[in-house]
């Protein structure tokens, strides 16, 4: 009590010096705090919009493989209402012979079965009710009704570019139809860039007149149902898996309604969280700051309590109360801040994250950053505090000029061991990714301890340099290794926040490299794809009849789901998440009795020219790293219906960043060489020959759709455009914090400059040499720091690229010479503003209170 007494009574008299605790545990526990509320929000967004995001109670996908009329029967028995939607992508061609790449979607009657689309203008329904006795809502029959008789919606953006209105025609495939609208948005749809093409809604007993439904075309189909009870959905998809089973079809419920986007948001809020940690983690240091600054203003009264025989534990925990009392401030704070940041940002986040947020008040990630919180102050607070309770009381008259070898007791540092491991723990165990989290508290220690380092040398190399130069830079070199010198903190203050920016750069700059700048000089221009095996002649000889047409390539393709891996079905393989997404949906299949040029065999061999016997395959070397599996192993897929075994010859490492025609599976000639099939081409013609070219294909060939690489790439560039400001943003709170952290770490050591200030100008020192003094000590601070943050956000970088996304990394100097000067810049700014207050105090009246 009486420790709670002194404490109140020091916090009535202000809390000046522990401001910088509040600040820098409010940042990181806002990031946290902010990212836990949005990722509960959406997937409340997920769990209340399920049904409208899957279509219905559940649903089949069967691929590029027509659903059976058994299913719908199966179904409707249970009194099942069904909506049959297919999608593909097509070119769209206006009558003024301008085109468009665009995902179409063919939908029945019924569609959509839960939610509403949106479409202007609004379409009057028709009476009576559509054919089929589907009552439906007003809303189905106005989509219906801007359908009927071959009508069409776009998206608003199609319209724009074609410079297309209602009642204008258009034509895909062999069919014209009549443009009804704007479709503004779909219930069944997630928000997703668009890389490939926008959306287009046609009718689906249209769009067997437009010819592009062919044996092997890349389509996909998909039936939804509602049931009378939503509520049996389970026990009903148990029982449709176990009646259809070997069928080879992904069939969902509203719990798995966006798998992608669930994937998505695991990966972004744990980026998120662990950019808030790193703050956190860089505020910790401002924390040790902090109570440092404190504790050397306080010296005083905590030396005359000592000295009226106050106990070290009394005077610890006084201090302790009156610390961890601003950090639950600070605490309170920044729950605050990351509670009304995502409410405040609303309007925003709709149009932003792939399904609209449930935003609300949410205790959960709200306890775990409060938690994350008080631990950070706990764990950077003992130290410093256990460390002024076990100096004497005569001692701390003069700890600030001549500092004490002092360490807290060993009680005292196994308490703080333990909190630093309770840290550890709780991030480990909430993280969506526990083996990713467990790296990054390993390379976050070994950062500090790398930073810490890095003082201590920096410190060595000033007391062997100290007779170098003039008088400045000898009393520059000084400041840096004399007693109570802050050193090691100001490196490690700017330290990690440079370094999360630099490997946040290098990470951007190689994918921006991996994806548009190395691309080689022959890529293609033009992929073309659902070239039906007899129209192949007619391609060949229209591509080649154009000018500047300089290369072209074809091989034939079919669509494959993959259904078992060894005898294991596909849905329950233990592959590696980064390689899982090759076991769902169709994936593309080929054939070919030789290796095309340029393929690298790293296990097994090729098959023979004129090899005639069961099926063989060359499949992809990092799938099969995934997947555990080699030569002589067994992938059995699902072509038009049938189930072929195809035991793996060889491993191929792929180089997919070639553009060139490359397929996971590549398999033996014989018995896909029989089966309905499609090609697949790639043209490379001269940049002022494209639009050309894209016509007279398209003209001559309706079913067959040709994508532009640059747009595509194009598309990709933008995204990563985006994708970079949010990584820079969000490095940009470590930074913040680092100059947070850089100014207490300045104030830790204001008392100790301001008597040197007013020692050395009552010894004849000048303003101008103190000051090029403090430029020397801050310059070779910001070189050391900016040089040990390009060497851990270069090692960081490489790992992520390489270990994470598989990609080459590249040494960027330039990147790293931004983050040098970056480093220099804010510790020779930070650096001298927080010594202008020392040069400014009048050397008399400091002596006579002295």
């Amino acid at each position: 009590m009486l420790a709670f007494r002194l404490a109140r009574r020091e916090l009535r008299g202000g809390v000046r010096g522990l401001w910088i605790v509040l600040l820098c545990l409010a940042l990181g526990v806002s990031v946290i705090a902010a990212v836990g509320t949005l990722r509960a929000a959406t997937d409340r967004g997920l769990a209340t919009d399920g049904r409208r995001i899957l279509g219905g109670d559940l649903e089949v996908e069967s691929g590029s493989q027509p659903l059976p009329a058994t299913l719908r029967d199966w179904l409707r028995a249970r009194g099942a209402t069904l909506s049959g939607v297919v999608q593909m992508r097509s070119m769209l061609i206006a009558n003024d012979g301008q085109r468009q790449l665009v995902e179409l979607k063919a939908v029945d009657p019924a569609w959509p079965l839960v939610g509403e689309a949106q479409i202007a203008p609004k379409s009057e329904p028709v009476t009576p009710p559509l054919a089929g006795g589907n009552k439906g809502t007003q809303q189905q029959r106005g989509v219906a009704t801007a359908l009927a008789d071959h009508g069409l919606l776009a998206e608003q953006v199609i319209l724009d570019r074609l410079n297309l209105h209602p009642g204008d025609t258009v034509r895909l495939g062999n069919a014209s139809f009549t443009v009804r609208g704007a479709l503004i948005s779909e219930p069944d749809r997630v928000a997703a860039p668009l890389i490939l093409g926008p959306r287009v809604l046609i009718a689906s007993d249209t769009l067997a007149s437009t010819g592009l439904i062919a044996p092997g075309s890349m389509v996909q189909y998909a039936l939804r149902a509602t049931l009378p009870n939503p509520g049996t959905a389970p026990a009903v998809l148990a029982a449709l898996g176990q009646t259809f089973d070997g069928e080879g079809w992904r069939i969902r419920d509203p719990h798995d309604a966006a798998p992608g986007v669930t994937r998505f948001i695991d990966q972004t809020s744990l980026f998120m969280t662990l950019v808030g940690l790193t703050s956190l983690l860089v505020g910790g240091i401002g924390v040790a700051n902090g109570v440092r600054a404190w504790l050397d203003a306080r010296a005083r009264t905590v030396a005359t309590l000592r000295c009226l025989g106050a106990s070290s534990g009394l005077v610890f925990a006084v201090c302790l109360i009156q610390v961890m009392a601003l950090a639950m401030c600070g605490v309170a704070i920044g729950l605050t801040i990351g509670t009304l940041l995502p409410i405040a940002m609303a309007d925003w986040l709709k149009d932003v994250l792939p399904v609209p947020p449930v935003l609300g008040i949410y205790p959960g990630p709200l306890v775990l950053a409060a938690g994350y919180g008080l631990l950070t102050a706990l764990a950077f607070s003992l130290w410093p505090l256990g460390r002024a309770a076990r100096i004497p009381g005569s001692a701390l008259f003069r700890d600030a000029m001549i500092p004490q070898r002092t360490r807290p007791s060993p009680l005292l540092m196994a308490a703080n061991t333990g909190v630093v491991t309770a840290l550890i723990g709780l991030t480990i165990a909430t993280s969506a990714d526990r083996h990713f989290a467990l790296w990054f508290c390993a390379a976050a220690l070994g950062t500090l301890t790398l930073f810490r380092l890095g003082g201590t040398a920096v410190v060595l190399a000033a007391r062997a340099g100290r007779h170098v130069g003039g008088v400045s830079g000898r009393l520059g070199l000084g400041n840096l290794h004399r007693p109570g010198s802050t050193t090691p903190l100001l490196l490690v203050s700017v330290g990690l926040g440079l370094s999360t920016l630099a490997a946040v750069a290098l990470i951007q700059g190689n994918v921006q490299r991996e994806i548009l700048e190395q691309l080689p000089a022959n890529a293609p221009s033009f992929f073309f794809i659902d070239i039906q095996d007899s129209q192949l002649p007619r391609f060949e000889a229209v591509v080649h009849g154009q000018p500047g047409v300089q290369d072209m390539q074809q091989v034939p393709s079919m669509r494959a789901r993959i259904v078992a891996v060894n005898g294991v079905p596909a849905q329950q393989v233990q592959a590696t998440p980064d390689t899982r997404w090759a076991l769902r949906g169709d994936r593309g299949l080929t054939y070919a009795a030789t290796p095309p040029p340029g393929t690298r065999i790293v296990a097994g061999k090729w098959w023979p020219r004129d090899y005639s016997g069961p099926p063989l395959v060359s499949f992809d070397a990092g799938l099969a790293k995934g997947w555990g599996v080699g030569v002589g192993d067994t992938i059995r897929v699902n072509v038009l219906g049938r189930d072929i075994d195809l035991r793996i010859a060889s491993l191929r490492d792929i180089a997919w960043q070639s553009l060139s025609l490359n397929f996971a599976l590549m398999a033996s000639p014989g018995l896909l060489q029989n089966a309905p099939h499609t090609h697949i081409a790639t043209v490379r013609v001269a940049d002022q020959d494209q639009g050309s070219l894209l016509r007279a294909v398209t003209d001559a060939l309706p079913n067959v759709t040709g994508i532009l690489v640059k747009d595509v790439l194009a598309a990709v560039s933008a995204l990563l455009d985006e994708v970079a400001a949010a990584l820079t943003a969000t490095g940009s709170l470590t930074l913040l914090a680092g100059a947070l952290v850089l100014v207490s770490a300045v104030a830790a050591g204001q008392r100790r400059r301001t008597h040197e200030a007013v020692i050395l100008k009552t010894l004849g020192a000048t303003r101008r040499q103190l000051r090029a003094a403090w430029l020397v000590e801050f310059g070779v601070l910001g070189l050391a720091a900016g040089l040990i943050a390009a060497l851990v956000g270069t090692l960081a970088s490489f790992g992520v690229v390489r270990y994470i996304m598989h990609i080459d990394w590249v040494f960027l100097p330039e990147t790293l010479a931004a983050t040098l000067l970056a480093s220099l810049a804010m510790m020779l700014v930070f650096g001298y503003a927080g010594t202008v207050a020392a040069l400014r105090t009048k050397a008399a009246p400091m002596l006579r209170n002295e």
